[in-house]
């Protein structure tokens, strides 16, 4: 039931991008005539399409990825068969991330193109049990084709971006072509568009952000779904974010990895404010969340305001809130 609320949520969603961009467009060819925003979305399309299919190499890259056979991680590799074929998706491919942060993250274009990575540090920090959760949750994504409806739903964003620097800078200089002057009318009209594409903008961002959070909890769900221990999750998020905070050697290193952050399991940006937050679900202070710790922290543990305000302009869910709905999977 809750994943299928997390369903619908993440459908209107979609619904609701595609209208606020459907009204967009409506508005920009009553004043301009209807040709103009096709060229807009042609251009934001083809520029998504190429971030997709280049993408992988992008992350490959950034993230120091080098893939390993079974013969030299045979472990990680039996986690990673034995979920793929729970979840009913083909092995992805089964790289190490080597950077110093404790991490796991998926991409891909598609499901047989997958490849799933672990950060080194990851490795040396977690459990056994930790690990195959987190990557029963990197594997749900995956399976929820999680990659290409984020980079799919990125283009309504661009798309109004692209149609607020265009009218804005035709609205003051007149326009693109002849070099003359526009009506004032005209160029207060220009503007006025402008001015509402970047508030579409704004609230078309705010919106992929929701969805992209929304996906963090379904895939929370999966690896619970997938892996029956949802206080294993919990515990590796506890200590993930425990790693990206711990040291000051990091902040370089976070500061780099700024623009990857919808590649990491937990946000290594906010990783000290995190921990301060998570830290009451450790009750005897042991460094990890047990079964019966998760089930206490769900029930007494709240979100301020102050912090849900925050969560807006996050790609992960608040740390607590995502802690504590996994403790309605226990």
């Amino acid at each position: 039931m809750r994943t299928a609320w997390l369903k619908i949520r993440m459908g209107l969603c979609v619904l609701l991008l595609f209208a606020v961009i459907y009204a967009l467009l409506i508005v920009i060819a009553t004043f301009t005539g209807a040709g103009t925003p096709i060229i807009y979305a042609l251009l934001a399309f083809v520029l998504v399409g190429v971030q997709f299919f280049i993408g992988p190499k992008i992350v490959e890259k950034t993230m120091r990825v080098r893939y390993v056979s079974e013969r030299e991680q045979p472990e990680l590799h039996r986690m990673v068969s034995e979920l793929a074929m729970k979840a009913g998706i083909p092995k992805p491919r089964v790289g190490i991330s080597e950077i110093p942060i404790p991490n796991a993250f998926a991409f891909g274009t598609s499901k047989k193109t997958a490849r799933v990575c672990v950060t080194r540090r990851l490795m040396e920090m977690l459990k056994r049990d930790e690990i195959e959760a987190v990557l029963g949750h990197e594997l749900s994504h995956i399976k929820h084709r999680d990659m290409a409806v984020i980079t799919g739903l990125s283009v309504i964003p661009m798309i109004c971006y692209f149609i607020y620097f265009s009218f804005f800078w035709s609205g003051i200089f007149g326009g693109m072509g002849g070099g003359r002057n526009r009506e004032g009318g005209e160029a207060v009209s220009m503007l006025a568009i402008a001015f509402i594409a970047f508030i579409v903008y704004f609230i078309s961002n705010l919106i992929v952000l929701y969805a992209s959070r929304i996906r963090e909890y379904y895939a929370d769900a999966g690896s619970a779904e997938l892996t029956r221990k949802p206080h294993e999750l919990a515990s590796a998020l506890y200590k993930m974010i425990y790693g990206s905070a711990a040291g000051t050697k990091q902040e370089k290193i976070k500061k780099e990895m700024g623009s990857m952050r919808a590649f990491f399991a937990a946000d290594p940006v906010t990783a000290r404010r995190d921990l301060r937050d998570l830290r009451a679900a450790d009750l005897d202070r042991n460094g990890r969340i047990d079964e019966y710790e998760l089930r206490a922290f769900a029930e007494r543990a709240r979100v301020s305001r102050a912090e849900r305000l925050m969560e807006l302009f996050s790609t992960h869910p608040n740390p607590v809130s995502r802690v504590k709905r996994l403790g309605a999977y226990l």
